[in-house]
């Protein structure tokens, strides 16, 4: 009764009011090869204190990137989170708070935002960010379909190795969208926007100059997007691009088996109001004192739905500030140690690998992951690896495998590797 508070008479009462004799016409219209014939084939009911040690039991069957050298990137990194940011994030005034509608009531979390549109668009290198989305996938879902918008043109093409999850919710938001089309060809006159991925999925970073005047011949946009933050700590801003977007998990969010993640998206002045999401921005008040009040807003909970930029219906608003607190407490300087950290992991990482017999460094630009090659398939080298007590990398296709490195990999971790590596290849 503790899980389940309705009593048979309640059942009995609602059931009446829909009009419905008993639960299963509830589920008259669900084929009947469907239905589950009986319960369910789970274990029986137990006490709370047997269903945590059970859980417990099973959770000790994992090994995450704490219990072992982990060498796993492709998206979602790990990286040191200081203490002070979960402590902050955890007080009330923060983590029970909702969408910021009421500025009076909630200058706190508008100026967080704020903040962290601050940093993002220094960051990136464009004029204005917005409140974050969801993830790096969708926000580049969110930027393609802006730029259709603003060029009036349906065709996307993919300009570098995009990462493939990436590429599959691309193809969710466009796929049914009437002449829309996704291709890695030239640019013409029906291209909306280039797509550019540095670091790509492979790891290798990219310029921007060819991409900015293949554009503006074609009267495309320029969308550049990257899914490790950090990275912008060490390469250059991607200034030249029409829109900015990505995924923010690198600073201050824990990799948490995959989300939640923090989508941040950044664009030129001119094309602020066809920007998805939500606007913090700063004004005065009657008094003049300094306040802050969402602004812009662009959503379909506030004006006619076909005036829409968007139907994102929040922001992530707990994983913002964690990002603006670890940023803070970084800094520039600290950001730029942070990007410089990583990039020497991995090139220590890459020197140890291009040691080992029948290890082929095939990409030799990189910021903190690259690929290798292996004399056998990938597939079995990570399970092997796992077996040995090692989180390896990503495998690709064949023989190929995406490895990284950051500022938690010691060089005990990459020897560690190397030894293994050694032995089973």
């Amino acid at each position: 009764m503790r899980y389940l508070p309705q009593t048979e008479n309640a059942r009995i009462q609602m059931l009446k009011s829909i009009g419905a004799g008993n639960v299963d016409d509830l589920y008259v219209d669900i084929p009947k090869v469907a239905m589950i014939d009986g319960l369910a084939d789970l274990p029986n009911h137990k006490s709370e204190l047997e269903v945590e040690r059970a859980l417990g039991v099973m959770a000790a069957k994992n090994m995450t990137a704490s219990d072992a050298p982990f060498f796993l990137g492709a998206g979602t990194y790990y990286h040191h989170i200081p203490a002070a940011v979960d402590h902050i994030i955890q007080r009330s005034e923060f983590l029970t708070a909702y969408t910021p509608y009421q500025p009076e009531i909630a200058q706190g979390t508008l100026q967080a935002i704020f903040e962290y549109q601050t940093f993002i668009a220094q960051l990136t290198g464009q004029d204005v960010a917005n409140a974050s989305l969801y993830d790096g996938s969708t926000a580049l879902a969110e930027a393609a379909l802006m730029a259709m918008r603003i060029t009036k043109r349906k065709n996307i093409v993919i300009g570098t190795k995009l990462h493939p999850h990436y590429a599959d919710v691309l193809k969710s938001y466009i796929g049914n969208i009437d002449g829309a089309e996704i291709t890695q060809g030239a640019l013409d006159d029906k291209t909306a926007c280039v797509i550019v991925q540095s670091p790509d999925f492979y790891g290798c970073p990219h310029k921007y100059e060819k991409w900015r005047k293949e554009c503006d011949e074609a009267g495309a946009l320029l969308v550049v997007v990257t899914n490790e933050v950090i990275s912008l700590g060490m390469l250059e801003a991607p200034s030249l691009a029409d829109i900015v977007c990505g995924e923010g998990q690198s600073i201050g969010m824990a990799m948490s088996y995959g989300g939640p993640h923090l989508g941040f998206f950044a664009c030129k002045q001119k094309y602020l109001r066809q920007m998805p999401g939500r606007l913090c921005g700063m004004t005065e008040d009657a008094d003049g004192k300094r306040g802050f009040v969402l602004t812009l807003s662009t959503r379909e909970q506030h004006i006619r739905r076909e005036k829409a930029t968007s139907n994102i219906c929040t922001n992530q608003g707990l994983c913002a500030l964690a990002f603006t607190i670890h940023m803070s407490l970084l800094g520039e300087d600290g950001f730029k140690n942070l990007a410089r950290l990583n990039h020497e992991a991995a090139c220590r990482l890459a020197d140890a690998l291009s040691e080992v017999k029948g290890v082929r460094i095939i990409n030799d630009n990189f910021f903190n992951e690259f690929v290798i090659e292996l004399p056998k398939p990938a597939s079995i080298v990570v399970e092997d690896l796992a077996t040995c007590g090692i989180i390896g990398g990503y495998a690709l296709d064949g023989n190929h495998m995406l490895v990284c490195a950051t500022e938690m990999t010691t060089q005990d971790d990459i020897e560690e590797l190397v030894n293994i590596l050694s032995e089973i290849l």
